[in-house]
């Protein structure tokens, strides 16, 4: 990976080892986590860890849940690799009550030291590595049980929660059956449940198309699905929307099908082009994907007619606040075949007006050891800002943004995977928060540790 160390050549608000341009505050107009006051300047500088793992700010404490290569509770196997997207949702009620379900994807591809273990019932195709897998927590936050949520799919990257609880995890690949050893085809969305109402599908939602998929959210008021996709080479991914044929149908409603289109921004094939935070379009297109199952050729690599469709590089992280749905790109580099270079990008799209809005640039500042490059996993705060989980070089943070304009840092992993002569941190994935907003999940990809973050939290 080349390095990217100088700071944008813009104006922007710096703090926390960070540079961005844009208007913050756009990121929280309408969304729920707006009600909060929202710290103006975080929670203070982060007190090294004694034990080597987890910095954090004064008054807030760790607790881990759950590392690779321990035993699950449930006696399945051992807990998998590579933690990466997550989600907490709110637990059954009874003697349980106020309980968490925490569902965790795990992005192994075939040469995972550990892999999801295979279930009778759970497991989609028993020679693949990847899955996710399900923790329940009382109200205390200790772990009741610890089990396999689904197995036998691929490179479980990131995804979404469902507005009827449940969990797309999403594959970020698109091999096909005999490929690499695989037995079936990859590249889907899997619908997983931890409920016995609601329990997993190992069937793929098909429609919802096969590409190297990374994150989706719903737009509450419709059901319409948007997604990311993160192909690793030239042409790059693409933003999509999924039109159910039963919107909003509740618990297995999106295997009935629907109708999966492309976006296109008219007169730009590439959304790395646009550098000024504030630029809009409007007239945004959606085009029909022509072969969603990519049978023959890679959806990305499709004819969309003479005008083409729009590209770009590091699509990850996705979500929905207010009225818009809000999408990352991670970032472009001119070396790897994009138009040009960016250091993280987060992007509005509107769909009443059919506008799409670049709301904020990154940049890292010229500490090695600060924040500010490749924006990731999002999710919104207590506080009424985002968390924000970083992914590259030098150390790793999960850091906040506040709609009042100030970054800072929540997080630093202190896991040294490197040397002496070269260390190295693995990065942050998977940061929620419990539903009643009290405490931060998040997970160290490598190696694998999944954290419960408590503290005097603003809400």
């Amino acid at each position: 990976m080349t390095t990217r160390r100088q700071v944008l050549a813009r104006s922007g608000a710096m703090g926390a080892g960070i540079a961005f341009s844009g208007a913050l505050s756009e990121l929280f107009t309408g969304t729920a986590a707006a009600q909060g006051t929202g710290g103006r300047s975080g929670y203070g500088p982060l007190v090294p860890d004694p034990e080597g793992l987890l910095d954090l700010p004064k008054g807030f404490k760790y607790k881990v849940l759950s590392r690779t290569g321990d035993e699950l509770r449930s006696g399945e196997g051992k807990v998998p690799s590579n933690c990466d997207g997550m989600a907490a949702f709110a637990g059954p009620h009874g003697h349980r009550h106020g309980s968490t379900w925490l569902v965790r994807n795990h992005e192994n591809r075939m040469d995972a030291e550990h892999g999801v273990p295979t279930v009778e019932g759970l497991t989609y195709d028993p020679e693949a590595l990847g899955g996710c897998t399900v923790l329940e927590l009382d109200h205390g936050g200790e772990v009741l049980q610890e089990r396999v949520g689904i197995a036998g799919t691929s490179t479980n990257c990131a995804g979404g929660p469902s507005p009827w609880d449940t969990w797309l995890t999403c594959e970020e690949t698109e091999f096909k059956a005999g490929e690499e050893g695989y037995s079936k085809d990859h590249g889907f969305i899997f619908e997983v449940g931890f409920r016995h109402d609601r329990p997993t599908s190992t069937e793929p939602l098909k429609a919802m198309g096969r590409f190297q998929h990374e994150a989706i959210a719903f737009d509450p008021r419709n059901g319409v699905v948007y997604e990311t996709e993160d192909a690793f080479e030239k042409p790059f991914g693409l933003f999509y929307r999924f039109l159910p044929e039963k919107p909003l149908g509740g618990y297995g409603s999106l295997h009935a099908g629907g109708k999966l289109q492309a976006m296109r921004v008219p007169g730009v094939p590439d959304l790395s082009v646009v550098q000024e935070p504030g630029t809009s379009f409007e007239g945004i297109e959606w085009v029909d994907v022509p072969d969603p199952l990519a049978k023959e050729t890679a959806i990305r690599f499709q004819d969309f007619g003479k005008d083409g469709i729009t590209h770009a590089q590091k699509l990850e992280g996705c979500y929905w606040g207010g009225k818009s749905v809000y999408f990352v790109s991670s970032y472009a580099k001119s070396e790897e075949g994009s138009k040009a270079d960016h250091y993280g990008q987060i992007w509005r799209y509107d769909p009443k007006h059919k506008k799409l809005t670049l709301v904020v640039v990154f940049g890292p500042d010229s500490d090695l050891d600060l924040p500010g490059e490749e924006p990731d996993n999002i999710c919104l705060a207590p506080s009424g800002g985002l968390m924000v989980s970083e992914d590259g070089e030098g150390a790793q943070h999960v850091y906040g943004l506040t709609k009042h304009g100030a970054v800072y840092p929540m997080a630093r992993n202190r896991q040294d995977i490197g040397t002496d002569e070269e260390p190295a941190w693995g990065e942050f994935a998977g940061v929620t928060f419990s539903p009643d907003n009290c405490t931060m999940y998040v997970n160290c990809y490598d190696p694998g540790t999944t954290f419960a973050v408590t503290g005097p939290w603003r809400h």
